[in-house]
């Protein structure tokens, strides 16, 4: 830095909902991926959203001209952007960057939801989160420059209306991090070799410096670079090795001429011994740590320079909180030495809605329990001010949230007796199922299927249609009996549509759920849901997290009616389609004042009920999907025998109630399954399926040396492109399959559901996954 080192306001947030308060952006993407609006309006909807965003923050007493208000905006993804910047954009989309060189919109799409022949990037979790980001791939051939300028078009919008913000991008050491080898790394085969994306940070620190030279230049004063990678213990790199690069890479870029002062932002967990000391002794000017999932530590060298921004609200969920131990947890943090305390958020508030105002429908007294991302700001903005006047002067909040918590630990329907008594009640055998062996002997006797049988995964298309009769009988519209008869015709279409198609296990389609957690939160006690509170899953698509205030009952059957109306309709086995409790609790706003274990428990046995009346009703074939058991593994070595114990036991006592001839499927997707691989096999389902498709079947080998031995279907359909693979696509990974997997063990599915899919491309991309079936079946011995 070529001037004095800036201030830095007293309190701030690392970043805030993106997708607008109504969806705006998802519209506006949408619409431009359709054809509807050119590449301008979109841009111009993006921009409208940031100055709203930015007159919302200053309205909620974050300062205009101060860098305390983050620009986080992202058209797809944080880590697709950061990539894009440095120029890492796949060869097979090169010939999409323009004239000049730079990677405008058409090529950053392309990326991320593919382009005719050309498979999208992979997707996975970010973190211990349930957003998903775009993983980059970088390889020795890959060339670093910087290749685009949109972080400093934004800075420079809103230096021109007036603010000083601070932009926000993932740091240097996560991107390479968090990105996979190239095939060309490889020798083509895409599989795991010697080569390491961190390998090439030397490489791309110039880079960076030239993009915070960018940033300088346009009005930046502070930059936030988010290294999350520094605290997790689950990625490739060891924490000693990710801690030695951030050393590396801030000595090179805070020894940059050019550049605005840099705050290295790393949420999500403790951050490790040796990233404290590697940041501490960096020459930047700021650390963020996130303290809601983590502690003070007892000391740290080298922070008498710098700002500590302590992350002391939580970013990632949606309750109002302990603003009293949040203020003892900054007065320790003022013992650490640092330059100047900041208030923060532990994380980005991506992770929660926009504002507990919008929902009118709400129970009054759960809305005193609750901050989503506006009341989140004001508890900063609430700290900030005690820190700059004292605690006296904000007393009155400080017991204010006191009194909600009391409030909430008290209120009937947290505690249930009977829910408790029967938790408390079981014992070792509620766990177990019985021998599996024994159990394919009596399913394939019950359901006859030939060798590699095929299903979906359990969600059809949600038509304009049937998202219009939804909206029609929630206002009152369209009343019950028509409702429902209106749901009864859509199943008996997807049923008649799969019987013609030729797959062997159906699905009834789901047209009654609005979400795939919602839905059972509507039918569960303990549960509330909202009417605006949504969050971004990936690129355009949100989910509305429930929340789970209180002890978890079921009141009656959920899906028993319509899985029982789809059986009547056909000969060929229909599957009853629930929700995993670990993915119920993942895919929720979880009460934090118990052990997730218990809550997990309890959402079992609701589920566990709900399987004995599937089984009464006829149904032989139920699905329990927990593809949320990767994503709350947590970052801590040390705390995932503990959670894998649970979330493992949450989900046999659900399902340990079946008897031996009902076939019990799960399925898994977009995660790191060699992680996980035993507590996937230690769930005991008889089928697993798990997304492939997008990784071009990467997991196959980790599935076969693992030595996994139930069912197992390997996606063979990427549902998250609108692309429809071929039958040769198709029919290639099902040849990598049975030749690296037991043929009588392997199913043939879709990577996920197909919600969100179109109806054209579902039924193209369904028949060729029943022709390349056929095929591969032909050339296997009788």
């Amino acid at each position: 830095m070529t001037d004095p080192r800036p201030p830095f306001p007293t309190g701030t947030i690392l970043g805030y909902p993106r997708i607008g308060r109504r969806r705006e952006l998802k519209r506006a993407v949408e619409a431009h991926w359709s054809g509807a609006i050119d590449a301008d309006a979109l841009e111009q909807t993006a921009a409208e959203l940031r100055r709203a965003t930015r007159e919302r923050l200053a309205a909620l007493g974050l300062g205009r001209d101060d860098s305390s208000i983050p620009e986080s905006f992202s058209f797809y993804d944080q880590v697709h952007d950061a990539a894009v910047a440095v120029g890492a954009l796949p060869e097979r989309f090169a010939a999409l960057r323009d004239a000049d060189g730079r990677i405008g919109l058409d090529a950053y799409f392309a990326a991320a939801r593919g382009a005719g022949e050309d498979a999208p990037l992979e997707m996975t979790k970010w973190f211990d989160t349930n957003y998903h980001y775009l993983v980059p791939e970088i390889g020795p051939e890959t060339v670093f420059s910087l290749s685009g300028d949109r972080f400093a078009r934004q800075v420079a919008e809103a230096k021109a209306d007036g603010f000083t913000v601070r932009p926000v991008v993932v740091g240097p050491v996560t991107l390479l991090a968090l990105s996979k080898a190239t095939d060309a790394a490889h020798g083509g085969d895409g599989r795991e070799g010697v080569f390491d994306p961190l390998d090439r940070l030397d490489d791309l620190l110039p880079v960076y410096a030239e993009l915070l030279a960018s940033l300088r230049a346009a009005g930046a004063e502070w930059v936030q670079l988010d290294e999350p990678a520094l605290v997790s213990e689950s990625l490739p790199a060891t924490p000693e090795r990710l801690a030695d690069a951030a050393a590396r890479a801030y000595a090179v870029l805070g020894a940059a001429a050019q550049r605005p002062a840099i705050l290295v932002a790393a949420g999500y967990a403790q951050l490790s011994g040796n990233a404290w000391e590697a940041l501490a002794a960096a020459p930047i000017e700021g650390i963020a740590v996130d303290l809601t999932r983590g502690g003070v530590p007892a000391a740290v060298e080298g922070l008498s320079g710098k700002t500590l921004v302590g992350g002391v609200v939580d970013g990632r969920n949606i309750w109002r909180g302990d603003l009293e131990g949040a203020w003892e947890t900054l007065t320790q943090l003022r013992s650490l030495g640092a330059a100047d305390v900041t208030v923060g958020t532990s994380t980005s508030l991506q992770h929660v809605p926009h504002d507990v105002e919008d929902e009118t429908a709400l129970d009054p007294r759960l809305v005193s329990w609750l901050a989503f991302a506006d009341q989140k700001v004001g508890q900063v903005v609430s700290l900030a001010t005690g820190l700059d006047q004292g605690r006296p002067a904000i007393a009155e909040a400080l017991a204010a949230a006191s009194v909600a918590l009391a409030d909430r630990r008290n209120a009937p329907g947290v505690r249930d007796g009977a829910v408790r008594a029967r938790a408390a009640a079981l014992a070792a055998a509620d766990f177990e199922r019985g021998d599996y062996d024994a159990r394919v002997a009596a399913q394939e006797a019950e359901l006859a299927l030939p060798v590699l049988p095929t299903t979906t995964i359990g969600s059809f298309p949600q038509t304009g249609d049937i998202r219009r009769a939804r909206a029609s009988h929630g206002r009152g519209e369209l009343d019950g009996a028509d409702y429902e008869r209106f749901l009864r015709d859509e199943i008996a279409r997807v049923v008649t549509l799969q019987e013609e198609i030729g797959l062997d296990v159906l699905v009834h389609g789901e047209a009654e759920r609005n979400d795939m957690v919602q839905y059972f939160a509507e039918h569960l006690g303990g549960f509330a849901v909202t009417e605006n509170g949504w969050v971004q899953s990936y690129g355009s698509r949100a989910t509305r997290p429930s929340i789970l205030w209180g002890d978890v009952a079921r009141p009656a059957p959920i899906t028993v009616a319509w899985s029982a109306f789809a059986q009547s309709l056909t000969d060929k086995p229909m599957k009853g389609m629930l929700t995993g409790p670990v993915t119920i609790l993942a895919w929720s706003f979880v009460r934090d004042d118990q052990p997730l274990g218990e809550t997990a428990n309890q959402v079992a046995l609701a589920l566990r009920d709900e399987i004995a009346d599937l089984e009464d009703a006829g149904i032989r074939v139920i699905q329990v999907d927990e593809p949320a058991l990767r994503e709350l593994l947590p970052l801590k070595s040390a705390d995932q025998p503990a959670y894998l114990k649970w979330s493992v036991e949450s989900f046999r006592l659900a399902t340990a109630g079946a008897v031996p001839a009902t076939q019990v499927h799960t399925h898994l997707c977009y995660s790191e399954f060699d992680v996980v691989i035993d507590a996937i096999a230690a769930l005991d389902a008889d089928v697993t399926s798990i997304e492939a498709a997008r990784s071009r079947g990467e997991v196959i080998g980790d599935i076969a040396s693992s030595g996994f031995a139930a069912g197992i279907g390997p996606g063979v359909y990427d549902i998250h492109s609108p692309r429809v693979p071929s039958v040769g696509e198709i029919t290639e990974l099902l040849d990598r399959t049975v030749a690296e997997l037991p043929l009588r063990r392997v199913w043939v599915n879709p990577d996920c559901g197909l919600k969100t899919r179109g109806y054209d491309e579902t039924v193209a991309s369904l028949r060729n996954l029943v022709e390349a079936t056929r095929t591969v079946r032909a050339g296997v011995p009788a």
